[in-house]
């Protein structure tokens, strides 16, 4: 029997320079995505670079760049995918029966592409979009994101509180990534996410290791809704079919499904749209979908290994496999 697959889908921070190149050595159909993309890109991204060349020879600076990282993460994945595909129809490797797919954050972008919700251009125009307007927002406010190792939902709460209290009227601080049990992001103005990350602070108190992570800026949070009616005003003139496979969406940690009268391919823009201000519970995705597909395979399409190394934290009990290059 063919085994059942679920598809893990990398987001922003999975970047590094060389990504996906050596897929594209391997596979034609690997690069015709790239190719496909360059077409696609061609002017767009700054300084005209196309987005093979800053890929595979970077500079990282470049790369690094949310409205570069975004675009270049979502072709990357994809054409790992088809280089997959392929070699699963040559018999290089077992054919696949891809029955449920989640990406985190950009991710689940890929995601619904893989599920047939939208072609792989006007994804990557979405994607390129969405990057683009997400550096736009950070661009627009000092803020940041501070990761909290070892907290909870309850205590990242109360960091944020404190943290809030501490930094006067007026900031924004919020959870916003829940990646797995004990890591947890946090996401708003500046000198909140200064607070919140001081030696005394309220992080500190509670026995907590806070981090500032390098980002543009304040990701899944209130900060973003500039951004996210952007998105929403280019997702509402994109066709969106009904995916073939359940997808996971970040908002709720549930498969994206008809809700208040509304068909699927309605809240899946809404949720795409909410994705941008509201926090990826990313812990409580693969957590569901661990227990409703016991025995399936799950494999994390490139760039990089983060997803492997959540899910260790997540259920020791599921192993992730990944395909950052050829085997």
């Amino acid at each position: 029997m063919n085994p059942a697959r679920i598809i893990l889908c990398p987001g922003q921070g999975a970047q590094a320079v060389g990504m996906a190149k050596a897929w594209c050595d391997r596979s034609p159909e690997a690069r015709r995505v790239f190719d496909e993309a360059d077409r696609v890109l061609a002017g767009r991204l700054p300084g005209g670079a196309r987005l093979s060349d800053l890929c595979f020879a970077g500079p990282a600076e470049a790369l690094n760049r949310t409205d570069v990282s975004q675009p270049a993460i979502y072709t990357a994945s994809v054409a790992c995918w088809h280089a997959l595909m392929a070699g699963w129809q040559a018999g290089s490797l077992e054919e696949t029966r891809a029955i449920a797919g989640a990406g985190l954050s950009l991710g689940e972008y890929t995601a619904l592409h893989i599920a047939g919700c939208f072609s792989f251009a006007d994804g990557l125009n979405l994607v390129a979009l969405r990057g683009a307007a997400m550096q736009s927002a950070a661009e627009a406010a000092p803020s940041g994101m501070v990761a909290l190792i070892g907290a909870d939902e309850a205590q990242a709460t109360r960091v944020c509180a404190e943290a809030l209290a501490a930094a006067g009227p007026g900031q924004v601080l919020v959870c916003a990534n829940f990646n797995a049990p004990g890591q947890i992001v946090i996401s708003g103005s500046k000198a909140a996410c200064d607070a919140a990350a001081a030696a005394e602070g309220p992080a500190a108190k509670l026995g907590l290791r806070a981090t500032a992570l390098t980002v543009a800026g304040a990701f899944h949070s209130p900060l973003m809704a500039p951004a996210a009616e952007k998105l929403r005003a280019a997702l509402e003139a994109t066709a969106i079919a009904p995916p073939r496979i359940e997808v996971i969406s970040n908002v709720t940690a549930r498969a994206h499904a008809p809700e208040g009268g509304r068909g699927i391919e309605q809240t899946i823009r809404q949720r795409l749209v909410e994705q941008l201000t509201a926090p990826v519970r990313w812990a409580q995705s693969c957590a569901a979908l661990a227990q409703a597909h016991a025995g399936a395979e799950f494999i994390e399409l490139a760039p990089g290994k983060t997803l492997m190394g959540l899910m260790r934290r997540i259920d020791k009990s599921v192993k992730v496999h990944t395909h950052d290059e050829p085997v």
